[in-house]
């Protein structure tokens, strides 16, 4: 038996896969490639797999993890290239390997944020999001686990953010917590058009870039 984590590519229409959707995705691909996935005991067994940081529906990422148990006692060796060969537009595998580390050293994440403007950057925006985002406190609604709206400061949850502009848009490079508790960065596109409703973007969008331990190192 062996416990294996996949670092897979998530993008174009697959970001739109939900969660649940994508589990399925790859515990129908897994056989196709003579995995043999190890199951829970009891009545109802179901395959030991997990996403270590699920991703919100629509956004991107270079970095998505999943951790999987095999009946088979393997290293993770020639697995991604299986796998690829089953997978759907938009999934990537980029590797596969014995896990390591326990998914709670997983602590930040870097993403970038974009906002796109049909009309062109606002004048001044560029300092005004640095003004915003150096607050004591910037507040924004989140939806709870119990699917209550909150009011929580995003400030304390941003490790660093750089941002810059081009022609119709600004860019942000990110670093926030990744769970315990952990920050949407799409939340940063929230906060601006709650704080600065007129520099609200026309569209957001996220791509996930690395994940990290607490000592910013990179984490796999």
């Amino acid at each position: 038996m062996a416990k294996l984590r996949l670092l897979f590519v998530k993008e174009e229409q697959a970001s739109y896969i939900s969660h649940l959707d994508l589990m399925r995705t790859f515990q129908r691909v897994f056989p196709r490639g003579g995995l043999e996935l190890k199951h829970s005991q009891g009545f109802h067994p179901h395959p030991l797999i997990s996403i270590v940081l699920p991703l919100p529906v629509g956004q991107s990422s270079d970095c998505e993890l999943l951790d999987f148990e095999v009946e088979q006692d393997m290293d993770g060796t020639g697995i991604a290239d299986m796998l690829n060969t089953g997978l759907p537009a938009g999934l990537r595998v980029r590797d596969c390997y014995r896990v390591e580390r326990p998914a709670r050293d997983l602590a930040f994440l870097r993403a970038r944020l974009e906002l796109d403007y049909d009309r062109g950057v606002p004048a001044g925006a560029l300092d005004r999001l640095r003004e915003l985002f150096v607050r004591d406190e910037v507040l924004v609604e989140k939806r709870t686990k119990h699917k209550e709206l909150a009011q929580i400061n995003v400030v304390p949850l941003i490790r660093g953010v750089e941002w810059r502009e081009a022609e119709n848009l600004v860019t942000a490079d990110v670093v926030v917590a990744a769970q315990n508790p952990g920050l949407n960065p799409a939340l940063l596109a929230n906060a601006v058009s709650a704080q600065l409703p007129e520099l609200a973007a026309d569209f957001a969008r996220v791509r996930r870039l690395e994940l990290y331990d607490g000592n910013m190192q990179m984490f796999r």
